[in-house]
C-alpha cells in the first residue's frame, strides 16, 4: 500500500473516531415518510425489537459520477467536439455538443431519480435497502452474513461507498441490485451503499454492529473498479487480518430481495 493510500486510510479512521454516528433515537414510523415506503412489509421495515442505528441515501452528484459515469461521458463527448472542430466539421461539432448536453442531462436525471428512490437503513440486526426507480425493491441483508466490508472514501467531505462480501448460498443478482452493487462482481454480487455521507464513520458502526455475530475483515483501501483477476473477488490493498465468521447452515434465514 503506497503512502497516499496509507494517508487516506489513516484519515478515514480518524474521521470514524472523530465523527460518531447517532446510535438510536430513530422513530420507526418516521421511516415510512422518508423516501420510498415499505408499507409495513417486514423485509423493508425495522421490527419493534430492532434498534435503528443509521439511515441515509446516496448523494446525487457523486452517484452521477461514480455509478452513471456522467463525468466520463462528458469527457468523451467533449473529445468528439474537439476532433470535429480540428477537422473543420463545425456541423458535426454542434451535433456532438448537443448530444453531449442531452446525455449529461439524462445521466444526472437518472442519478437524481435513483437517489430519491433509495433509502438505506442499518439496524442492530440487518441492513435494509429500499431501492428501485420504476419498480421498488426491498433488500434484506442479515448482518451475520456479512463476511467483509470494503470502504472507499471518494470526497474530501467524507462521502464514499461501502461494499459487502456475503456468506450463504442465496445470492442477490446484479440486475436486482444495480446501481447499488460493486462493479465487476458478477459471480458473487456484492451489495454496496453508494455515495453515503460520513462513510468511514458508517463503516465503523457497521463493523461494531456485526461484531455481535463475530468479527469481519475490514478493508479500508480504495475499491478498485477494474475486473478482478481470475479466482479473486476480494478488494485490493492491505486489509485488517480477518477472523472466521460464523458458518451459515442450511435452513437458516438467508438473504432476501423481492420487488414491492
Amino acid at each position: 500500500m503506497d503512502l497516499k493510500t496509507q494517508a487516506e486510510v489513516t484519515a478515514a479512521r480518524q474521521a470514524a473516531a472523530e465523527t460518531p454516528l447517532p446510535t438510536g433515537g430513530f422513530d420507526h414510523a418516521a421511516l415510512e415518510n422518508d423516501g420510498p415506503k415499505a408499507f409495513g412489509d417486514r423485509m423493508g421495515t425495522p421490527q419493534p425489537d430492532e434498534r435503528v442505528l443509521w439511515k441515509g441515501r446516496p448523494q446525487r452528484g457523486l452517484l452521477a459520477r461514480t455509478a452513471f459515469h456522467s463525468r466520463s461521458a462528458g469527457v468523451y463527448m467533449a473529445a468528439l467536439v474537439t476532433i470535429a472542430l480540428l477537422l473543420g466539421r463545425n456541423d458535426a461539432a454542434i451535433v456532438a455538443a448537443l448530444l453531449g448536453l442531452a446525455l449529461a442531462a439524462i445521466l444526472n436525471l437518472l442519478a437524481w431519480a435513483s437517489a430519491r428512490s433509495t433509502l438505506y437503513i442499518l439496524t442492530d440486526q440487518r441492513l435494509i435497502m429500499r431501492i428501485g426507480i420504476a419498480i421498488e425493491t426491498r433488500i434484506n441483508i442479515p448482518l451475520k452474513q456479512i463476511t467483509a466490508a470494503h470502504l472507499a472514501v471518494r470526497t474530501k467531505d467524507g462521502h464514499g461507498d461501502i461494499a459487502f462480501e456475503l456468506a450463504g448460498e442465496r445470492l442477490l443478482g446484479t440486475l436486482l441490485l444495480w446501481p447499488h452493487v460493486r462493479p465487476w462482481r458478477y459471480a458473487r454480487p456484492e451489495p454496496m451503499l453508494r455515495s453515503v455521507p460520513n462513510a468511514a464513520a458508517l463503516a465503523q458502526t457497521i463493523a461494531e454492529a456485526r461484531a455481535r455475530f463475530g468479527a469481519i475483515a475490514r478493508n479500508l483501501s480504495e475499491i478498485k473498479e477494474a475486473a478482478p483477476a481470475a479466482g479473486h473477488t476480494a478488494g485490493q490493498g492491505t486489509a485488517v487480518p480477518p477472523r472466521l465468521a460464523p458458518a451459515i447452515r442450511r435452513g437458516e434465514p438467508g438473504l432476501e430481495g423481492a420487488p414491492a
